[in-house]
């Protein structure tokens, strides 16, 4: 028999409990007398602790709880522990509301009484709202034109054929000032590519030794030609974007047209259903595995930005998730748990993780499409890395509004936040020249623009009706699922009839790039296998002229690299047989006068002139657009270094573009050799090139470039002379590699006030707001305990972040004997071993397990092992201390 002391007597806030005065004598076992009573009390301190009650609450409550489980009966293997922490789960819900019956339901009100707007009566936690289910199925997608011609015309469908190209419409928008507009645009734009690009073609024959009177030099004049071609549609899109920002207006920019010529007159076709009641405009983020802090500290700063301008009411927020780490899992789901709570936010932010992750992201969008996408008109689509003004969103919806006929509006992100030398380059680039090219998309485009997959609005009926994407035949990478879906889908809504829009002039769009060379390359070779599908899908029916041209060009994206870079085999080639090789002075018999071979270096010079001049003369345009505007240079650091920023960073492109080259020659090689690569998210955070990673992707490279400039300098040095720049540029690629990804050179160039753009000397509010909210995540993530910093032990061992992810879990499950076993055999291992000795996918069993989820954090905190406990780290003492 043992004494209770008499602050065991004192009766908790949360128990109806009579009050007794002075010691009272407690019946207790024999066996029981053996169990460490004050383990059991320290324990039952620290969880309600870690339960977030107060401090004269929390004596109290465990002085109770350990009488309680000193006199009722236990539970079969129980233990003072295990009993003193029962009696506590059972104390603080006693006395609460009928919707805090159970204690998962009492623990999840203790994370916000808000959450009463999505939680259930026993505790299970809507993160979604109720579903509004409807297919996507795709449209017909005939992919080859022989088939179409020859084989299959005959048997088609005129059902089909009117589903197709006789819709309302496609057949109104024939008539629409915009598309007459844009024929005559593109005509212009083509044959300002073609006649320069004959000429030079021209030019390029006669700088050849024979003229083009050999196999190898036509071959080197068809890839000349190819090249100069490329090059020339980014010189006249710049050129023709120069000329409408020069203006300052164009009569077809969204922003400001005239309804009439981007919708035209009379009435248009009911295929829109009525907009509901709530909000009409879903803000969705698809995720998978990013840096959770960013991501969220993104949608903070993109709500403060809505709520600033007074229009979040219109909007809803999807977060999409992918994720399977289950770590990154939980930490999402509590990242959204406090945004939501700081705002006031539950019932109008959301977030779902699939369990089924089909068709990466196209699949993540189109399952929300599929769940709730009838609760909209239209939804902004954003990437992990974009951030947007609430202004830039709200002005997109009302331009949907406005503008009935338009099915997309992208915007053009500006890139933003990078440290690394290479990053703020590219930055200084897309903010310096971005809106003259982006202008000059604008200006040949026009409502059949491109959809860059994020930043961007879309009307969500018509997406659903025509965007749903089909498997390509045949195996990866040309093969299964489309990647690259953005183009597809943008072309897919222009077949049936809506406009696609670039909103050149439209700011407050933002995003992140990779900060070193290799993530970058990493990006490409992704894109690159996507863009490399686009070719079968070039000749789908009912496409328009604008959209395959887009599909080409994202393809010569990459492809454009191997052709130059098979130029250059063939001018060596050249260069060389002209050494070796005996010239054949008489090639059509004999004759009284032999053909000379005959090398015009003036002629080839000047061929470089013009060239350089295509290359450079919008950098120069830039500048002076800059310079001379009110202003406008000092977001620059003024003209002197906006200028030496923009030599710079040619210096710096013209040492990328060869080793850029070789890995983009590369990665297309591969993909039409059948390699294919998996589709992971890009590194969102900054990070450095190690000497050793450099050497690993760059050595074979330079040894490569070391043998072409040495076997050229020994049989042509002439000829040498003229690669340097490639070969050199290629000798460096290792070093070039490490510095351009070094932050503290990028943090140098920023003092001296080099690659300075306007959001860094008056960064916008929602750059602000996003750089507070991200170190507050990291801030309280570094406040952890160590062993807390692991998603899933927080899971486990926080009795809040367990509550909300069982709640989020939903209600339990009924499992075959087997599988439970299975599932028992691992809890008993995490245990016993600590979180670490089971495997990622392991853990993920159990965190999608309600009963699983319960039964660890229970037994958890009922652990008894001093060494068992530790590896858990809050029930350990120490933590558990600094807990309380």
């Amino acid at each position: 028999m043992v004494v209770r002391p008499a602050s065991l007597s004192e009766t908790p806030p949360a128990a109806a409990t009579s009050e007794r005065a002075g010691p009272v004598r407690l019946q207790v076992t024999a066996d029981r007398l053996l169990q460490d009573w004050k383990a059991a009390h320290d324990r039952a301190h620290a969880y309600l602790a870690a339960l977030g009650i107060s401090r004269g609450e929390k004596a109290r409550l465990a002085d109770t709880a350990v009488a309680r489980a000193v006199e009722r009966p236990w539970e079969p293997d129980g233990d003072a522990i295990h009993e003193t922490l029962r009696a506590v789960r059972e104390l603080v819900r006693e006395g609460a509301d009928a919707r805090e019956g159970t204690f998962l339901a009492w623990r999840i009100g203790r994370i916000d009484s808000g959450i009463d707007a999505v939680r259930e009566d026993d505790g299970v936690v809507c993160a979604t709202p109720p579903i509004t289910r409807r297919s996507m199925i795709h449209e017909p997608v005939e992919r080859s034109l022989v088939a179409r011609l020859l084989g299959r015309r005959a048997a088609r469908d005129p059902a089909r054929d009117a589903t197709l190209t006789r819709r309302p419409r496609r057949q109104r928008r024939k008539a629409l000032p915009w598309v007459r507009a844009a024929r005559r645009r593109r005509l212009l734009l083509l044959l300002l590519v073609l006649v320069p690009t004959v000429i030079a073609s021209g030019f390029m024959v006669n700088v050849l030794p024979y003229q083009g009177r050999t196999v190898l030099e036509v071959a080197i004049v068809i890839f000349f030609g190819a090249l100069f071609g490329w090059i020339s549609i980014g010189f006249w899109t710049a050129m023709l974007g120069f000329w409408v920002l020069l203006r300052g207006r164009d009569r077809f920019a969204i922003t400001s047209a005239d309804p009439a010529r981007i919708d035209g007159e009379g009435p248009l076709p009911a295929d829109e259903a009525a907009a509901g009641e709530g909000p009409d405009t879903a803000i969705i983020m698809p995720i998978c595995a990013e840096p959770v802090e960013r991501v969220f500290a993104g949608l903070r700063a993109m709500w403060a930005s809505l709520e600033r301008a007074g229009a979040s009411a219109r909007f809803h927020v999807y977060v999409l998730s992918d994720t399977v780490e289950p770590g990154l899992a939980v930490a999402e789901e509590e990242a959204w748990a406090d945004w939501c709570r700081d705002v006031q936010g539950f019932g109008r932010l959301f977030y779902r993780r699939r369990k089924a992750r089909i068709a990466r992201k196209s699949g993540n969008v189109a399952d929300f499409c599929r769940r709730f996408g009838q609760r909209y008109r239209y939804m902004v689509t954003l990437d992990a890395d974009s951030i947007m003004a609430g202004t830039s969103i709200t002005r997109l919806a009302e331009l949907m509004d406005r503008h009935p006929a338009v099915g997309m509006i992208q915007t053009v992100p500006t890139a933003v936040n990078r440290r690394s030398l290479l990053a703020r380059i590219t930055q200084f680039s897309s903010r310096v020249y971005g809106p003259m090219f982006a202008a000059g998309l604008h200006w040949w485009q026009l409502g059949d623009g491109q959809y860059w997959g994020h930043n961007t609005i879309v009307r969500v009926k018509p997406f659903m009706d025509h965007c749903g994407l089909p498997k390509l035949p045949g195996r990866e990478p040309l093969g299964g699922e489309i990647l690259s879906h953005d183009f597809v889908e943008a072309a897919l809504m222009g077949r049936a009839g809506w406009g696609i829009w670039l909103g050149y002039d439209l700011g407050g769009s933002w995003e992140e790039v990779p900060s070193t060379l290799l993530e970058e390359m990493k990006r490409d070779r992704r894109w690159c296998q996507g863009n490399l599908q686009h070719l079968r899908l070039l000749f789908t029916e009912g496409l328009f002229g604008a959209h395959r041209m887009l599909f080409l060009n994202g393809a010569l994206s990459y492809v454009s690299a191997l052709l130059w870079f098979v130029f250059l085999v063939l001018s060596t080639v050249e260069a060389i047989l002209n050494v070796l090789a005996e010239p054949d002075y008489f090639p059509h018999g004999p004759s009284l006068f032999p053909e000379w071979p005959i090398w015009r270096p003036d002629w080839a010079i000047a061929l470089m002139g013009v060239i350089g001049m295509i290359l450079f003369l919008p950098k120069v345009l830039a500048i002076a657009m800059l310079a001379v505007g009110r202003g406008r240079a000092r977001g620059y650091g003024g003209v002197l270094r906006l200028i030496a920023s923009v030599v710079l960073e040619v210096v710096t492109s013209s040492l990328l573009a060869p080793i850029r080259m070789v890995f983009h020659s590369r990665y297309v090689l591969l993909n039409l050799l059948g390699r294919t690569v998996g589709w992971k998210s890009s590194g969102r955070d900054d990070a450095e090139t190690s000497w050793r990673e450099a050497f690993r992707h760059h050595a074979a490279d330079s040894l490569f470039a070391s043998a072409w400039g040495g076997a050229l300098y020994w049989l042509n040095p002439d000829f040498f002379w003229w690669t340097t720049p490639i070969i050199g540029a290629l000798l460096l690629s290792i070093p070039v590699s490490v510095f351009t990804s070094n932050l503290h050179l990028g943090d140098l160039t920023r003092r001296w006030g080099l690659f300075r753009i306007p959001e860094e000397v008056e960064p916008p509010p929602e750059l602000r707001d996003l750089q507070a909210f991200h170190e507050a995540g990291l801030a309280k993530m570094r406040a952890l305990p160590p062993a807390e910093r692991d998603g899933f032990v927080r899971a486990v061992v926080d009795p809040l972040v367990n509550a909300l992810h069982r709640a989020l879990l939903g209600r339990r499950r009924s499992l075959r004997a087997e599988i439970r076993g299975h599932r028992a055999a691992l809890v008993t291992r995490s245990l016993a071993e600590g979180p670490h000795a089971l495997s990622a996918r392991e853990q993920r069993v159990l965190l999608n397990d309600p009963d699983a989820v319960d039964t660890l954090h229970e037994r958890v905190w009922a652990l008894g092992d001093a060494s068992a406990v530790a590896r858990w780290g809050r029930p350990a003492g120490k933590a558990a201390n600094s807990a309380a």
